[in-house]
Order: C-alpha cells, then sequence, then structure tokens
C-alpha cells in the first residue's frame, strides 16, 4: 500500500504541483461547477453582507472564488498549508475583500483570526493528520449559529463506488498527474480517499465534534457517491 503523505511532506508536494494543478483539475468535468454548488449550500444571507468567511485549505484558489461567487459581498480570508499553491492563488485578480495567509489548519487556531460567519474546507480534510483536532478548531472559531461547509472525496461506503474510484485514478487521475510530474501526490489523492471516512462515518464525525444539524449531500453527475457536501452549524456558545 502507497504511504500516505503529511503535514511538510503533503505541503511540499502541492507546491511542486502548483505549477500544473489548475490545468489538471480543469480536466475534471464539473469540478468548478461542484465547488460552487457547495458554497452555495451555505446560504449566506444578503449575498454574504457584513460577513466574514474563512476558505480553509484553498489552494490554488478555486474555492475561494466559488466563494466570492456565492457571497460577493462578504469578507473571504483564504488559507493553505502549500506556499506553491497559495503563491498561485494570490496572484490570480481579487477584489479588496479577500485576503491570502500562508497558515495550515492546525495553525489557523493559534494565530489570532476569526471569529468567522462560515468556514469552507474543500478537499481538506483527507489531507490534516488529526480530523478531529481540526474540526475542534474550526468549532471554536465559528461564530455562533455559524456555518460549516465541507466539499470533500468521501465515498458513499459501496464497494461498487471504491472499485469507480480506483478504475478512474488508474486510468485518468495518476496518468495525468504523471504527465506533469506529480505521480507521488495524484497516487496519494487515491489512497488518501480509500482511507478516509465514508460520508456516514465523516457526518458521524462532525456530529461528535459538537456541530448540529449535520446533513451530507452527494454531488450530481460522474462524482455522485464518490464526493459529498457536508453541512453542519455551530451551536451557541461555541465560539471563543
Amino acid at each position: 500500500m502507497t504511504t500516505l503523505l503529511r503535514d511538510r511532506e503533503l505541503a511540499h508536494a502541492f507546491d511542486d504541483a502548483a505549477r500544473s494543478y489548475d490545468l489538471l483539475t480543469a480536466l475534471n468535468p464539473g469540478y468548478r461547477t461542484d465547488l460552487l454548488r457547495s458554497a452555495r449550500r451555505l446560504r449566506l444571507p444578503d449575498e454574504g453582507a457584513g460577513l466574514h468567511v474563512l476558505d480553509l485549505g484553498c489552494g490554488t484558489g478555486t474555492s475561494t472564488r466559488a466563494l466570492l461567487r456565492a457571497a460577493p459581498r462578504a469578507r473571504i480570508t483564504a488559507v493553505d498549508a502549500s506556499a506553491g499553491m497559495l503563491r498561485r492563488a494570490a496572484a490570480k485578480t481579487w477584489p479588496a475583500g479577500v485576503t491570502f495567509l500562508h497558515l495550515s489548519a492546525e495553525e489557523l487556531a493559534t494565530a489570532g483570526h476569526g471569529p468567522f460567519d462560515a468556514v469552507f474546507a474543500a478537499y481538506l480534510f483527507r489531507n490534516v493528520s488529526d480530523p478531529d483536532a481540526v474540526l475542534a478548531s474550526v468549532r471554536g472559531l465559528l461564530r455562533p449559529g455559524g456555518r460549516l461547509a465541507v466539499h470533500e472525496y468521501s465515498l458513499s461506503g459501496s464497494a461498487a463506488h471504491r472499485a469507480l474510484w480506483t478504475a478512474i485514478c488508474h486510468g485518468v487521475i495518476i496518468p495525468a498527474g504523471t504527465l506533469g510530474g506529480d505521480r507521488a501526490l495524484y497516487r496519494h489523492l487515491w489512497r488518501s480517499v480509500l482511507a478516509f471516512d465514508t460520508a456516514p462515518a465523516f457526518a458521524e464525525r462532525l456530529t461528535r465534534a459538537g456541530f448540529t444539524g449535520v446533513r451530507a449531500a452527494p454531488v450530481a453527475g460522474w462524482q455522485t457517491g464518490l464526493v459529498h457536501t457536508f453541512l453542519a452549524g455551530a451551536a451557541p456558545g461555541t465560539a471563543r
């Protein structure tokens, strides 16, 4: 079994992949549409006017762009542990209300940022060493009544979806990543999805972490059963 990349090793792998990352994700049908749908599922009122939203694990900024489209009047703080990915994101054109910070999810809780009215985390939780600790940090960063949306590769739990994911990785994702010189990262992607929580298990993890109103919504199209949006709320009294 391929060893999963973690922490600094994973951040360095994303640094190396940053130059071709947008090109590879653009080959994924529905990638940007699905992110936008998940961001809109936060249902931020009045286009986010006066709200402060966290994009946790922003990568090259595709998730940030989705948030900006869903809540164009919100103030957005976008963070990522990979300096290379963050440079790609920050080099794009953004309105004044968008700020990028080089921080890991684990560092954010002690960096003095927040509180936030909503948190969006796309493709993050598979890649952290301690998802429960990160969830606890997120819960503490949210204002009472704040919203969390997690957009993640989290399989339905069926053997058919596990087999489909492996077939897609070996047939498309890993070969495409190899062309960009990033084979180790995309093999990590394959294995990290198989090793991560199923959708019901991650929903249970959110509930154990103290979030309320937890629900999982599958994405549409070919990724149904492979990618889910998890929605949850912070109960009153949870913010620091």
